[in-house]
């Protein structure tokens, strides 16, 4: 993304280029400027990036006190120990519903609350096991051939 001033300078220094005798599609190419850009630029020269800069929000995007809630249940006595893909369908049983099994993940990772929530031990990072290397014959058995 190249800003107005530096568009200015680099229409300049191809302009001195071609003057110099060089041509204008060698000279883009020098830049790693592509012609049709340098004429864009030469035709609107006080115009700067027209693409919007706001950060618009979803319409749909939970409050404040929606995202509590969702904490509130993940972390009730009732729900605590479950993963979302648990909790969601058992609240759909009881006819309720808070939010959908991914809503529930966003908000919990947001909550730095994404973690192992079962009963069970989380899991183990297993390693490779050490290679085994045979240095004379008869060192080394193995079933599966």
């Amino acid at each position: 993304m190249t800003t107005l001033t530096q568009r200015g300078q680099i229409i300049t220094m191809v302009s001195e280029a071609i003057a110099a005798d060089a041509r204008q599609d060698l000279a883009c190419a020098a830049i790693g400027l592509s012609e049709r850009t340098l004429q864009r630029w030469q035709n609107t020269q006080a115009r700067a990036d027209q693409r919007p800069t706001r950060v618009q929000t979803p319409k749909n995007k939970l409050s404040q006190s929606e995202r509590e809630q969702v904490l509130a249940t993940a972390n009730s006595e009732e729900f605590g120990h479950l993963a979302p893909s648990q909790i969601v369908p058992r609240l759909a049983d009881q006819g309720r519903y808070i939010a959908c099994e991914s809503t529930f993940y966003r908000v919990l990772k947001a909550a730095h609350q994404g973690v192992h929530r079962g009963t069970e031990r989380p899991r183990k990072k297993r390693s490779k096991p050490r290679a085994l290397c045979a240095t004379a014959p008869n060192q080394l058995f193995s079933w599966d051939q």
